[in-house]
């Protein structure tokens, strides 16, 4: 690696892009429209880059669930004659499931030359229809593999056994364990992890403790702590709360390399197990051995110690969290905290003057633009669950002063607080926000079927035709198919405010929704003049 990093600082900047192409594609950040931004950039420049480096980019990229633009990169360089291996071929064929979905997937595999037909391919497409649940289409494919001996390799079982818990079927994968061990196929640490859940959903916890004497006598495969911490979520989910933290301890001891993914799962399960001194005590240790703590650490830590309703703890964390990301105001800077309008709007910030708003914002820079939205959203929700609507607006002005983006969650946060208190019409005012913080930042948000089902019912008992008209609007942008909940409530709407909309019949007919018979005569009076 640091060879391939010295030939990209020699190489030329009229041919190649000016920097590595993983800083340049993530410079802004990791949001979709970041990253979306930069790839068209670079590739519109028609500058070049290394191979390895595309490589690099675009199985981040899909680790960071960046399908689409992942997708372009890698089929745009590949017209600009970068060839693919298999290897890249099968990553390839997994964005376009990802991205297009099966059909466009099941083309790519078919047009594919038979030489890049291997175990890659064929295993792409089997984990494909796994993941969509394609239980008669795995099989197959399956079955395929084994005929052309390309299911020798732990992943593709994996694959299937994932699917079968996931469709509740967990009673097929001891079956399949058994044609790995007669097919002589090696399992990996995640095969005994899920065929341990498959026995768990059967209620068979003595067979989950046998799988770990298996795996232990096997010797081949030595249980790591993901193998601990898959064990003590399904004791605590048995309530079996003793073994469970004996399994904790079991993780701790092979978390030998500080993996800070480890600790998050100690803090959760000892959470779950309502352990707040272990919780506190696994923080420290985390603490003192990973001193440049990542947001998702603050994160986990604050929904934890809201779930055990220790709230100064929480307030603790998140603070400490700011005071590392967040320049702290000046003296003369008006804390946007102390703002009373707070209890009537969630977003009465705007309320401020220009003048004063833009002074606040001034003094409030943060370090670096990464501010994490979702800690102050985690916040946001245990001050809200505890009743503590000032306190929670006070977190969401202080995140938007700081440089945080709000975002479709928080929206969705305040949402939910204002549906529980029955104040429908700020409860839709904070739905709008949410779907429209969603459809611009590229992550859309939809309203549960049930919130629709509330605020539909809301307008038509106000009579509030623009209301449901509006709430209408922005649910389109975001939900291609609204269907029958929501324009049969919308034309009772308009028949309680004695309104006319001569064009409804036109309208329902061009959105393909078709009304009962009651709401079917009401169009009679509505569209009275057509």
């Amino acid at each position: 690696m640091a060879t391939r990093v010295k030939d990209v600082a020699r190489r030329s900047t009229k041919k190649y892009v000016e920097e590595a192409l993983y800083r340049r594609l993530f410079r802004k950040g990791s949001t979709p429209q970041a990253v979306r931004e930069e790839v068209d950039g670079f590739l519109d420049s028609r500058k070049r880059a290394f191979k390895w480096e595309v490589g690099v980019c675009v199985r981040r990229m899909r680790r960071n669930a960046l399908y689409r633009p992942a997708l372009k990169l890698s089929e745009v360089m590949a017209r600009r004659g970068m060839n693919p291996t298999v290897s890249d071929q099968a990553i390839c064929l997994d964005l376009v499931a990802k991205s297009r979905g099966i059909a466009a997937a099941e083309k790519y595999f078919l047009d594919l030359p038979e030489t890049s037909k291997t175990h890659l391919t064929y295993g792409a497409l089997l984990n494909s229809y796994c993941k969509e649940l394609m239980t008669e289409k795995a099989e197959s494919l399956m079955e395929k593999m084994k005929e052309l001996n390309f299911a020798f390799t732990a992943m593709s079982f994996n694959s299937l056994m994932t699917m079968y818990t996931k469709v509740n079927q967990p009673e097929k994968v001891p079956s399949i364990i058994q044609d790995m061990k007669a097919d002589d196929v090696l399992p990996d640490v995640f095969t005994y992890n899920v065929w341990m859940r498959a026995l768990a959903a059967l209620k068979d916890i003595p067979g989950v403790e046998r799988v770990i004497e298996e795996m232990k006598r096997d010797g081949r495969v030595a249980p790591d702590w993901t193998t601990y911490s898959n064990l003590a979520s399904i004791y605590v989910d048995a309530g079996l709360f003793e073994k469970a933290e004996a399994a904790l301890k079991e993780l701790e001891k092979r978390n030998t390399s500080n993996d800070v993914e480890a600790y998050q799962f100690l803090i959760t399960l000892y959470g779950r197990t309502q352990n707040l001194v272990e919780v506190h005590r696994v923080w420290r240790s985390l603490k003192r051995n990973n001193p440049r703590m990542a947001n998702m650490s603050y994160l986990n830590m604050i929904q934890v110690l809201a779930n055990l309703k220790d709230l100064p703890a929480a307030e603790a964390c998140f603070k400490e969290w700011e005071a590392q990301h967040i320049h702290p105001p000046k003296t003369n800077a008006k804390d946007p905290t102390e703002d009373k309008t707070s209890t009537a709007d969630p977003e009465s910030s705007s309320n401020l003057p220009n003048n004063q708003s833009g002074k606040t914002a001034q003094n409030l820079q943060p370090k670096h633009p990464k501010y994490d939205i979702r800690v102050a959203n985690a916040m946001i929700k245990a001050y809200i669950t505890e009743g503590m609507l000032d306190k929670a607006v006070a977190v969401k002005k202080r995140a938007k002063m700081g440089g945080g983006r709000l975002n479709a969650k928080t929206w969705e946060i305040f949402m939910e607080h204002y549906l529980r208190t029955g104040d429908l019409k700020m409860a839709h005012w904070c739905a709008d926000r949410a779907m429209k913080k969603g459809h611009s930042s590229g992550r859309i948000w939809v309203p549960p079927p049930a919130v629709t089902e509330t605020l539909m019912s809301y307008f038509e008992e106000n009579k509030d035709v623009d209301g449901a008209e509006q709430y209408v609007g922005a649910l389109k942008k975001v939900q291609k198919d609204v269907g029958v909940p929501v324009f049969e409530p919308l034309v009772r709407t308009y028949a309680a405010a004695g309104k006319k909309f001569p064009g409804m019949r036109q309208r329902l007919k061009i959105e393909n929704v078709e009304v009962g018979e009651e709401t079917a005569q009401l169009l009679d009076a509505i569209c009275a003049d057509q």
